[in-house]
């Protein structure tokens, strides 16, 4: 049984917080971490196409050292994007940023052709 701290109250200006403690997903659902499964990959990679570290994703640590390999494996068989690029490329990142780039180059696109 996993041993840990409770959910703690923390007080700032008259309002209360509770900070719960995050529980490895791995470890409760006994799931296993395969290099295959991208869609799960993805949920621990950021949109600029890094590793979440354990403090957001709440993966304990040696679950979170299986998944960097197994995220490293994903990327060098070309399952998952290792550059931003790619994921735009893919249609998987939706930032402010592709958005300004796809409206430029449909701008480009319907420019109509200069007669002679």
């Amino acid at each position: 049984m996993i041993q840990g701290r409770g959910p703690r109250v923390r007080r700032e200006r008259g309002r209360r917080f509770i900070i719960k403690p995050k529980v490895c997903i791995f470890c409760t659902e006994k799931k296993e971490i395969d290099y295959k499964d991208f869609v799960m990959l993805r949920r621990y990679v950021s949109e600029r196409g890094k590793i979440e570290p354990r403090r957001r994703t709440g993966v304990c640590g040696k679950h979170q050292r299986r998944l960097a390999m197994a995220i490293k494996r994903a990327r060098f068989l070309a399952l998952l994007a290792a550059t931003p690029t790619h994921s735009r490329q893919l249609g998987v990142s939706t930032g402010a940023h592709e958005r300004h780039v796809r409206e430029n180059q449909s701008a480009e696109t319907n420019v109509p052709a200069e007669k002679n």
